[in-house]
């Protein structure tokens, strides 16, 4: 685990602001927003997130039967407040053995959706075939969201994406066949609007997949 920032776009180093310049870079993306160290999950970790977060914190709650809470990472720093948000979750998968999923909020261009998913960034914008009907939808925030499947995902998993209270909504599930979780009418709820709920969310062991590097 990693404990200092780190490129949203490829986990990389990045450099902190300095007397040249005010903004955090990458020596291979330029400037970016940094991955704040991932810490273990815990009701307390969220709040982190939660109170210095820019963008929504998505979550399904209720959590899927036998689901836990395994993580959330966020972009950005104090300056700028965070600029993503991504939460990990853990169960039982729909055809048996154990699922993931990540779901991720971002502004656009950060970059971090596009690393969990596979595919070079740093948005869904080109992987989506919007001329075509939604392949899913989920309640977000209590509106139909709409979400296509991102085409050019390595196979070993699914990846959705779509545009939720004005910013990039992602969906990447591990197995492939953890997708199918996605085709279950999902109520995703923001925690920043949670208030004392969030409290009541059961917590699993750190997903690995946080710290995932393409």
């Amino acid at each position: 685990m990693r404990g200092e920032p780190s490129c949203p776009k490829c986990g990389g180093r990045v450099r902190a602001p300095g007397l040249f310049s005010d903004a955090w870079q990458c020596d291979v993306h330029g400037i970016v927003h940094p991955v704040q160290p991932v810490i273990p999950p815990s009701v307390e970790a969220l709040d982190v997130v939660v109170h210095r977060t820019r963008v929504p914190v998505w979550m399904p709650w209720p959590l899927p039967v036998g689901w836990l809470f395994t993580g959330v990472a966020s972009a950005g720093d104090d300056r700028g407040g965070g600029r993503a948000s991504a939460v990990a979750c853990t169960g039982p998968g729909p055809l048996g053995g154990m699922g993931e999923l990540i779901l991720v909020a971002e502004e656009l261009g950060v970059g971090l959706g596009a690393r969990y998913a596979g595919v070079d960034g740093p948005d869904p914008g080109p992987y989506l075939d919007i001329e075509k009907a939604a392949e899913t939808k989920v309640l977000a925030a209590g509106r139909p969201t709409p979400l296509w499947r991102v085409s050019g995902a390595p196979d070993d998993r699914a990846v959705f994406a779509g545009e939720a209270l004005g910013m990039w909504l992602w969906a990447v599930l591990w197995p492939e066949q953890s997708g199918l979780l996605m085709y279950e009418e999902l109520v995703l709820t923001d925690l920043r609007d949670a208030g004392a709920e969030s409290e009541l969310v059961p917590c699993g062991a750190l997903s690995p997949r946080l710290m995932e590097t393409p």
